[in-house]
Formats: structure tokens, C-alpha cells, sequence
């Protein structure tokens, strides 16, 4: 009976705990730093008010790992992983931050004498730091409006190497010998076809989105029947369905539930409590050295012939460390390999590798444009800089998705080969090049390709880019570089079309002009009938 009361006075103050967690998320985000560091901040707070979470708080935990896998799966291209510079730069990053970690805990083992560390938990902590933090990178490019964009796609390539590393990991710990039945796993690529139809029967609403977790769920089910670690199934259906166009549109969907879940991970860590004083100190120690992984990452990222910017763009970002490094700590310390004490502590040092590596990514562009010369030292001799043919062109289309392509066919009837679009999609390039469009590969939001554009040539610039946040990116930048031309963005709501024109701006609304445009074909076609 006491056992069934307490259970149930653990039930009813989850909801209070996840109201502190927004409580620390809203905090965070209000001081320019992501909401997980407010989410492991208010674990630490309830620690100290005795507060212990309940079944619900561990199985979103659970279940928001599981979905993290998942989402990366579905993540995941061969072709941009097989790149030299995304697994060159991963593999000897992650080797050097290794052996750099283990001095360091190793130092820190004969300052501090209390600490304890044994050789397998050095290895195993000295691993949990080489990764950098996913979350952060994803919440940065978002906020940014720059997920399309070179820089973005380096730093999510080299993260997905990481995290696969870590599922490894995860998957050794599961301790025992798979069953026989895991031969029959192989027969899951012969169903990619038949599970990609159902997706597309699911439509686009709340049923697909519910299919997406039951993969998940069921992957993870299935790969612990056979004797595997079960998050590795979640991440091998993901990687299943990788590359099609709703397994796109189901990483959005579960984007947003991924992180909702994982905030009940990030509680339970923090409500294991604080380190103890020589590990706090530690911790510390630990979160301020993070900042050098991008000493790091950017020498290695130009040496293997990536461009100053892009290289720069991406190290700024990655200079902390993963949330993903926090599950492996926890599963170590789970199953007996290190002690439990530990994950607090790379939860401290995690959350200040964030605090310190706010400004400098922040602040990246900014550097670039200061100091391009200094940067430009730095470029590989063997980087063949394809400048691309922008000669003549008096109307600019940034964007040649389905509205660029569009915008670019009506104007392009009339003003012929002073049409130009941009885009970052080769594949998608090639075949407006088929159409006989002239198109350019670039970067809209790179300042050296706008140097190669005779821009008191250039009359008006249409922006039909995928993000609001990116549309007003590459605005400011042509103001900043004196285009005094005209400019047209296309908007989905009311407030982001205020919000260019208060930037001097031409706004479209996408909905609301599409509408009178839908109008007008009828109209038309009722005209049409009556003749």
C-alpha cells in the first residue's frame, strides 16, 4: 500500500517538474542560450528540493533517445558521409580529442587525487567529450534560416559520424550475444519499398506522424527481441527510409517530439544531482577547454580542401559538447562501467561548453568579413575555386525550388539571358541546366560569391528561399555590400512580410496572393465556358 502511494505521489509531481523545465527553457532561450541547458539547470534545481521524478519522466527520457536515433537515420546520405572532408575531418578530430581528453583527465587524476578515475572511465569520459552537440548546431542554423547552406551541411555530416560512433557504443553496451534471429534483419531492406508506399497512404496529417513513431518504436522493439541494442534499430529503420521525400517530411514531423522527449532526459541527469567538489572543478575545467575543438576542426577542415568560410561557419558551431555524449555517460554508468557520479559532472560541462560557445558562433560572420584576408591564408592549394559565370545578369532569382523556377520561366520570357538563378542543389541544378535555365552553384549567403557579381549592374534580386530567417540573411548582406537595387521576397504570414518591408523590402504572400491568383483562373475559366 505505501509502495502504490508513492508511486502515485511520484506520477502527480511529474507535471510539476515538467513545468519547471519550461520554467528553465523560457530562461535560457531569453539569455541567447539553447533551452536544454535550462531543461539540465532545472534538474539540479529540483535535486536540491528533494524532488524525485516519477515512471512518466523515464520513459519520455527512454523514448526521446530512441526518437533521437531515428531522426538521425532518416538523416543520413552516403554520398555527403563518403566525402573526405566530412569522415577525414571526423575521424582525426575524434582521434585527437581522445588522446587529448584522457591527458587531460589523466592530469586531473594526479592534481586530484580524489577524483579516482580508472583507466576505463577515462576511455570512456575522454570518448563522451570528443562529440559536439547536434541540438546546438540544428537550433543555430534553424534560428539562422542557414540549414541549406555548405557550412551547415559540413557540420550535420560530420555530426552524423559522430553520433554513429556513439550508437556503436551504445550497442556494445548491450552486454549480450545477439540471437539467431538477427540474421533475419537483413530481410528489412526488401521491405524498404512496401514500408515507403504505406508512408505515402499515411497522407501528411496526425496518422503519418504516428506512423513515424511506430517505427521508431517498433525498430527499437524488434532489435532487442534479437538480442541487439534496440536504439540501434531505431536508427537502422531510420537509415531504411533515408533519402526519400517523406522520410524529409517525417524528420519534421518528429523533430519537435524528439526534443520534447529528450527534456525529460536532460531532467534525469540533472536530477542525479551535483558533482562533488574536486569533479565540479573539474567540470568547469572541462567546459572552458571545449572551445578548442574548433582550434582543431578548422585546420582540418581546410587542410582536406574546404573553403575558409565554410570551414570557419562549421568549427564556430561545434565547439562544445554533445548531448549525445551525456546518453553514452549515463549508459556507461548504467551498466557498471563508470560510476554514476560522472554524468553530472558531463552535464556541468556540457552546459558551459554551451554558455561559451554561444558568442563565437554568434559572432562567425561577422569574423569572416573582418579578417577575410587572414582567413583566406588558409585555403588549400589544391581547392579549384569555380567562380561562377555571373556576367550580364540584371535580375538575380535566389532559390530555384518550385516558386524560384516559376518566378524565373515568367521573368526569363522577357528578359532572356539577364536572368540568373542560384541555388546550392547540384542535382537539382543539372536539371534546370537540361531546361536550358542558366543557373549558378553559390552560396546566397556567402559574401564571396556576391564579390564576383557586378552588383550596379544588377536590378532586382528575388529571394525564394526556403526560411523567412533566411530571406532576411541574405537581404541585410546585400545592403551591407551597397546593392542599392531593388528586392522581392516571398512570405508565408503577415508578420514576416511587415518585417521585410520595414527593411525596405518587396513582400509576396505566398497564401493570401496565391489565393487572388486562384481567383483569377477561375474567372477565366468561367469566361472561357460562357464563350
Amino acid at each position: 500500500m505505501a509502495r502504490t502511494q508513492q508511486a502515485q505521489r511520484l506520477v502527480m509531481l511529474d507535471p510539476i517538474i515538467i513545468l519547471i523545465a519550461l520554467a528553465g527553457g523560457l530562461a535560457s532561450r531569453a539569455l541567447g542560450l539553447p533551452a536544454l541547458i535550462g531543461y539540465l539547470a532545472a534538474g539540479f534545481v529540483l535535486h536540491e528540493t528533494n524532488i524525485e521524478g516519477g515512471e512518466l519522466l523515464q520513459g519520455l527520457a527512454n523514448l526521446g533517445v530512441t526518437l533521437l536515433l531515428f531522426t538521425i537515420g532518416l538523416k543520413l546520405s552516403p554520398a555527403e558521409l563518403l566525402k573526405p572532408k566530412v569522415w577525414g575531418t571526423t575521424i582525426i578530430h575524434m582521434a585527437s580529442m581522445q588522446l587529448f581528453f584522457m591527458g587531460v583527465l589523466w592530469l586531473a587524476g594526479q592534481l586530484m587525487p580524489g577524483l579516482g578515475l580508472a583507466m576505463n572511465e577515462t576511455l570512456i569520459i575522454a570518448f563522451a567529450l570528443t562529440f559536439s552537440s547536434t541540438v546546438f548546431v540544428i537550433q543555430v542554423m534553424q534560428e539562422r534560416g542557414e540549414m541549406s547552406s555548405r557550412h551547415a551541411n559540413l557540420a550535420i555530416g560530420i555530426l552524423v559520424i559522430q553520433d554513429l560512433a556513439a550508437v556503436l557504443f551504445l550497442s556494445a553496451t548491450k552486454g549480450t550475444i545477439p540471437h539467431v534471429e538477427a540474421l533475419g534483419l537483413i530481410l528489412l531492406w526488401p521491405l524498404r519499398g512496401v514500408v515507403t508506399r504505406l508512408m505515402e497512404r499515411a497522407g501528411h496529417g496526425e496518422l503519418f506522424t504516428l506512423f513515424g513513431l511506430g517505427l521508431a518504436l517498433g525498430g527499437a522493439a524488434l532489435f532487442d527481441y534479437a538480442g541487439l541494442k534496440g536504439d540501434l534499430g531505431a536508427l537502422a529503420i531510420g537509415a531504411l527510409l533515408a533519402g526519400t521525400q517523406k522520410s524529409k517530411e517525417l524528420y519534421r514531423n518528429l523533430m519537435n517530439f524528439k526534443d520534447l522527449f529528450l527534456v525529460g532526459f536532460f531532467l534525469t541527469i540533472g536530477l542525479d544531482g551535483w558533482p562533488e567538489e574536486e569533479a565540479l572543478l573539474l567540470a568547469l575545467v572541462l567546459g572552458v577547454l571545449a572551445v578548442f575543438k574548433v582550434t582543431l576542426y578548422f585546420p582540418l577542415m581546410t587542410w582536406l580542401h574546404t573553403t575558409p568560410r565554410t570551414a570557419l561557419l562549421s568549427a564556430s558551431m561545434m565547439g562544445n559538447y554533445s548531448e549525445f555524449g551525456l546518453v553514452v555517460v549515463a549508459v556507461a554508468a548504467t551498466t557498471g562501467w563508470i560510476g554514476s557520479e560522472w554524468a553530472s559532472a558531463v552535464s556541468l560541462a556540457i552546459a558551459t561548453s554551451f554558455v561559451l560557445s554561444s558568442p563565437l558562433s554568434n559572432r562567425a560572420h561577422q569574423l569572416y568579413r573582418r579578417y577575410h584576408k587572414f582567413w583566406l591564408r588558409f585555403e588549400s592549394a589544391r581547392v579549384i575555386e569555380q567562380k561562377p559565370d555571373t556576367d550580364g545578369a540584371k535580375i538575380i532569382v535566389l532559390g530555384m525550388g518550385n516558386i524560384g523556377t516559376g518566378a524565373y520561366d515568367a521573368i526569363a520570357e522577357e528578359h532572356g539571358y539577364g536572368v540568373l538563378g542560384v541555388d546550392l542543389n547540384e542535382r537539382k541544378l543539372s536539371q534546370h541546366s537540361r531546361m536550358h535555365r542558366r543557373v549558378v552553384t553559390a552560396d546566397a549567403s556567402d559574401p564571396d560569391f556576391w564579390h564576383g557579381v557586378q552588383l550596379d549592374q544588377v536590378e532586382l534580386v528575388l529571394l525564394a528561399l526556403t526560411h523567412h530567417e533566411e530571406n532576411m540573411l541574405v537581404g541585410s548582406l546585400l545592403k551591407d555590400l551597397g546593392y542599392a537595387g531593388r528586392m522581392a521576397a516571398v512570405v508565408r504570414f503577415a508578420e514576416e512580410g511587415r518585417e521585410l518591408e520595414q527593411h525596405g523590402f518587396s513582400a509576396f504572400n505566398l497564401y493570401a496572393q496565391a489565393g487572388a491568383g486562384f481567383a483569377d483562373h477561375a474567372v477565366e475559366q468561367l469566361k472561357n465556358q460562357d464563350n
